[in-house]
């Protein structure tokens, strides 16, 4: 900016003194101090000249502190929209970072509300299990939907990813005999919640059961097969374990 004032400066001068040496010609003289060769063509400049121009400073720098002080102001005003221009995108960038902030909240609860899953005993082909002579956990390896993949089919463990209040079911069926029903309890981490019993003698029978629960994040819901007791299935999936998530807390 200093260079082009100090250009603008120099110009200004040489244009006032240009318009003071064309306005003498015009009227016919030749400028004060300025001598013309036989050929027409200027002399130096005599020191008379110099005086014609040197009055016009002071008006050129009256100029130029009008420039100055409009350049100023031009300058303050950019400044200020600068800064209300950066205020502004930093605004909303702040808004964008907490809109995003929400959106992954969100999709993180839409996550952790997809809870669900159902599995029966078997993976493939028929059988019975028991009796045992204790209780024997029970490990449902056919999964039809795993929804949120809390339950684990290598284990039978469903285990719990939010607080919330979850919805359980299992049915369990046999074919009769003489000794042994069928019999199986909802265990969460470790405690004995509901069972299911059934005796019978010939036939199959089946029973079933089910329990609302509230767990904490990391709790352990599983099934196991009742002491002395026999369970069944096969393709038709008799003895199933369910659950779902029905609202977090």
């Amino acid at each position: 900016m200093k260079t082009t004032l100090c250009f603008l400066f120099l110009l200004l001068i040489y244009s006032l003194c240009s318009r003071e040496v064309q306005s003498e010609v015009d009227n016919g003289n030749s400028p004060p101090g300025k001598q013309l060769s036989d050929h027409g063509r200027e002399l130096q400049d005599t020191p008379n000249q110099q005086q014609t121009c040197r009055p016009d400073v002071n008006s050129v720098l009256r100029e130029m502190s009008a420039m100055l002080a409009e350049q100023r102001v031009e300058i303050r005003h950019l400044q200020k929209e600068n800064q209300a221009q950066k205020a502004k995108l930093e605004s909303q960038k702040i808004e964008v970072e907490k809109q995003k902030t929400q959106v992954d909240k969100l999709e993180q609860q839409l996550q952790v509300q997809q809870v669900a899953f159902s599995a029966s005993l078997l993976a493939s082909g028929s059988g019975t299990l028991g009796p045992f002579n204790t209780h024997t956990p029970l490990v449902f390896k056919h999964v039809v939907t795993n929804i949120g993949n809390a339950y684990n089919p290598n284990t039978g463990f469903f285990i719990a990813p939010v607080r919330g209040v979850y919805q359980f079911e299992f049915y369990i069926g046999v074919y009769g005999h003489a000794s042994h029903g069928t019999a199986a309890v909802l265990v969460k981490n470790g405690d004995h919640i509901f069972a299911a019993y059934e005796h019978q003698s010939s036939n199959f029978v089946s029973s079933s059961n089910g329990a609302k629960l509230l767990l904490e994040v990391g709790d352990v819901v599983h099934m196991k097969l009742w002491e002395n007791s026999r369970v069944f299935d096969n393709e038709n999936h008799h003895t199933t374990f369910s659950g779902n998530l029905l609202f977090t807390m």
